[in-house]
């Protein structure tokens, strides 16, 4: 296994770093507590990353009120942050802000640390909370582009395509099928880890409509299945000169003479149409 440090890593390094200082710059009490905030608050994408600092201002902000009304109305017991517990994190579920309770838990153990509430706690814990996030915010405005590596999980999906429908057509050729189970299920994971990152890139640009790649991506996802049901029905184990004649010449058989890959629309809609044709030649 190689050791490798990831561009999240970095940020989340430097959001650490950044927080810490200026927790301490401030002379806040438990300052190096904002690095946890920081970490959790620093994602994979501009909306991720968002969503969470959301969560938890609002995890934390609700923690200050139940701590006030537990610990200064049944004391700073142990038993007492159990029952608070109790209470606060279904509430955190039911109000959809649950990512936020390990930052809250953070927040009311402080408070619980200090053994008193006044104004001046807090604002401490306010400003743990507003630093930890501002750092992981800052750092997540910038997040590189992740077209290029899009583009080449399209080529690479599309050469799968290619690979396959080349297959089926020497299968049916031969009477002997040459295609693998395998290579269907590597083809589908390929599509299934590019419509992840086509959402991250998505996620990553606030109100950009382009969303290109996730169409391509889920029309691929529909082209494997009518693949699927495809080899699923035909013998490939019988010669049929007709249908193997019929899918070379539609999905890539012009093309190879000229020294030119597959246009993908046309490879894509060649897995459809052998289907339309499929059910016209083999009833």
């Amino acid at each position: 296994m190689s050791f490798k440090i990831g561009f999240r890593t970095v940020k989340t390094a430097v959001a650490v770093s950044a927080a810490i200082a200026a927790a301490g710059f401030l002379q806040l009490e438990f300052y190096v507590s904002s690095a946890i905030i920081t970490i959790l608050c620093v994602q994979h994408s501009r909306q991720k990353s968002l969503q969470s600092a959301r969560d938890r201002f609002f995890a934390c902000m609700l923690s200050i009120p139940f701590s006030f009304v537990f610990f200064e109305g049944f004391g700073y017991h142990p038993p007492v942050i159990g029952a608070l517990l109790l209470v606060f994190i279904p509430l955190t579920v039911m109000l959809k802000i649950n990512e936020g309770i390990v930052t809250s838990t953070v927040i009311l153990l402080h408070i619980y640390a200090f053994g008193h509430m006044t104004a001046a706690v807090v604002f401490n814990e306010i400003g743990l909370v507003v630093i930890g996030i501002s750092a992981a915010l800052l750092v997540n405005l910038y997040m590189p582009g992740l077209e290029r590596q899009l583009a080449l999980q399209k080529e690479t999906i599309e050469a799968r395509f290619k690979h396959l429908l080349i297959d089926v057509v020497l299968s049916l050729r031969d009477g002997n099928p040459c295609w693998k189970e395998a290579d269907l299920f590597h083809t589908a994971h390929l599509i299934k880890e590019a419509q992840k990152l086509a959402a991250r890139e998505q996620e990553n640009h606030f109100g950009r409509s382009d969303d290109s790649f996730c169409a391509y991506f889920d029309q691929a996802e529909q082209k494997l299945a009518a693949l699927r049901r495809f080899l699923d029905v035909v013998p490939l184990h019988e010669s049929n000169e007709e249908l193997a004649d019929w899918i070379e010449s539609f999905s890539y058989g012009s093309e190879i003479k000229d020294g030119k890959p597959p246009q993908p629309a046309r490879l894509l809609l060649a897995i459809w149409e052998m289907n339309q044709f499929m059910g016209q030649h083999l009833r």
